[in-house]
């Protein structure tokens, strides 16, 4: 499975290309689409258009995964940030790719496991993960990257879920609550 991980900006647009197999997460290439602050938004937008096709074209990911907007002190940046994310989330379905969005909140915990991590320490997971020699430039890469890899965490563990909850049966289930020693007994001899 191939992903397209995307830190949406205007200005800059962090991507990455991880390659998930056999439980094994490779790094095909990562970067930055830039955009000249003194063109017009339109012109910016289908820049970010436009590479981004060019992008799933050379690589043909299946999943995109996208970080959501959070909070903005400026709102005129929200709005930019915002446009930007329509015109990615627009290349992703006209190129039929499984889109996922992950608040920056749950990239923090996909890949550190803590929530308040800053970004430096999101940036040294990443390196650690993947086993590179050092952290990827520039910062909006290194987002990309770890968006990616928090998707390939998600997807794991609702592959895992499904499987799990799907080898349960409801049959064995005699009452609404029960003991974590029943709970145990009930896994053990599903």
């Amino acid at each position: 499975m191939k992903i397209l991980g995307i830190d949406p900006g205007t200005a800059i647009v962090g991507f990455s290309i991880l390659e998930y197999e056999n439980s094994k997460i490779d790094l095909i290439d990562y970067g930055c689409i830039y955009t000249d602050k003194n063109l017009p938004m339109e012109e910016r937008l289908l820049i970010i258009f436009n590479e981004l096709e060019k992008i799933i074209q050379k690589y043909s990911p299946e999943h995109m995964a996208v970080e959501e907007l959070f909070y903005f002190k400026n709102n005129k940046t929200v709005i930019s940030v915002g446009e930007a994310r329509g015109v990615i989330l627009l290349a992703g379905m006209k190129n039929n790719l499984k889109i996922s969005e992950y608040t920056p909140l749950q990239v923090k915990i996909g890949i550190t496991g803590y929530g308040k991590a800053d970004k430096k320490q999101v940036q040294l997971m990443v390196k650690t993960l993947l086993k590179l020699k050092e952290i990827p430039k520039p910062d909006d890469a290194a987002d990309a990257i770890a968006i990616a890899i928090t998707h390939i965490n998600s997807f794991n563990n609702l592959q895992f879920n499904t499987s799990f909850s799907s080898n349960i049966s409801t049959k064995a289930l005699t009452k609404t609550k029960m003991s974590a020693k029943e709970f145990r007994e009930l896994m053990i001899n599903k």
